[in-house]
């Protein structure tokens, strides 16, 4: 027996608010982005560059959370191609913990669309459960809801996260090729791809699928 309009209307599935990752990456098998409202992770000698892609895709102030004795720092130049550096709030934390207390207070806001948080390692569960509550109670009746981001070193490994994605150079000679490879998602399996930029233009486009080791 079909089920009453009514009844069918409401059971429609409704495709989560997303933030796309690259250009056109729903067509080389991306899906819609990074779901708002969750904590996502990015690891790999490129992560800094996937955090600027993302941020090159958002409108408004992005803050990016870091310890205030990380001798490498965000170089102004450097940013232009992608994203005005006068978009970013720079956070200079004094603990790890302050690391994540900030992390969770900017999302648990809702006042940027993109939190990013430059960590010297790994968090505990516990930590990222609580971001992922800020952050949707930071989108609640405010419009979109946040996304963070942790930025990890090595090959990752946060747990509870939404989905993790590793960035690596892949030059072969010229620059502007990178691999990309999703290690982590809750509703897609783990996959790679060759992301190319060609002159002139601040964000790359995907070249080709390619399998994940």
């Amino acid at each position: 027996m079909p089920l009453p309009t009514s009844l069918a209307h409401h059971t429609k599935t409704r495709t989560a608010p997303c933030l796309p990752l690259l250009p056109e990456g729903g067509q080389h098998g991306l899906g819609n982005g990074l779901a708002l409202g969750r904590v996502h992770e990015a690891c790999g000698p490129a992560r800094h560059r996937l955090a600027l892609w993302l941020a090159a895709q958002t409108k408004g102030p992005v803050i990016w959370i870091s310890p205030d004795w990380n001798s490498e720092s965000l170089n102004p130049c450097g940013l232009a191609p992608f994203v005005d550096p006068a978009r970013l709030l720079l956070v200079h934390a004094r603990r790890p913990d302050d690391v994540l207390w900030s992390m969770e207070e900017v999302l648990r806001s809702g006042t940027v669309p993109l939190a990013i948080a430059d960590l010297p390692g790994l968090p505990g569960l516990t930590p990222v459960r609580r971001m992922h509550l800020a952050a949707e109670k930071g989108g609640a009746g405010k419009g979109a809801a946040p996304l963070g981001l942790l930025l990890t070193p090595g090959i990752g490994g946060a747990q509870g996260v939404e989905s993790r994605w590793h960035l690596c150079p892949d030059h072969r000679g010229t620059p502007g090729h990178w691999r990309l490879t999703r290690l982590r998602a809750r509703t897609a399996p783990e996959q790679a791809w060759e992301v190319t930029r060609a002159p002139g233009q601040p964000l790359p486009r995907i070249s080709g699928s390619i399998k994940a080791a």
